[in-house]
């Protein structure tokens, strides 16, 4: 094997790498543009809601995890584990997750947000799976995602219970 065909391999996952965290992080990105605010601030909130300053932290590790599990379904693929059905519930998780923050803190309806979270809920679940059979490590990096938002959806509908 030549080295040019080698570093030409390289370029090109690093490339696509750098894709599907760009894809990813947009999705964050979008979701970011609805903070928590004065509104969030007046909720009612169970003891157990965490200080604020974990959130960035938190999501940052989960939405690089994420980018790279997709990207390693996407390097695997093929054989009679098509990628493509995976890869494109993971889009849809994706603007499910940037949906929540609009209907929560934007719109200010932690009812519809629930209901958005329970469905992000499913398609992570599902996607878990998809990328688990194609490639196990795949699926391991969208465990603690999963764990997350169910935490999360706790979180939501306590919230959402307690500011009738």
């Amino acid at each position: 094997m030549s080295p040019k065909g080698a570093g030409g391999r390289a370029t090109t996952a690093a490339l696509s790498l750098l894709a599907w965290l760009t894809i990813t992080f947009a999705a964050a990105l979008v979701g970011s543009r609805f903070r928590p605010g004065p509104w969030y601030a007046s909720l009612a909130k169970p003891d157990w809601t965490p200080p604020g300053a974990v959130f960035a932290p938190v999501w940052t590790a989960l939405y690089l995890a994420m980018g790279i599990a997709a990207w390693m379904v996407w390097r695997r693929g093929g054989g009679g584990r098509s990628r493509a059905p995976a890869l494109a519930l993971y889009m849809v998780q994706l603007a499910l997750n940037a949906l929540w923050s609009f209907l929560f803190f934007g719109l200010h309806r932690p009812g519809l947000a629930f209901l958005d979270i329970a469905l992000l809920w499913a398609a992570i679940l599902t996607v878990m799976v998809l990328f688990w059979r194609i490639r196990a490590a795949a699926g391991a990096l969208i465990l603690p995602y999963l764990l997350w938002v169910s935490f999360a959806a706790c979180l939501n509908f306590a919230i959402w219970r307690l500011n009738p």
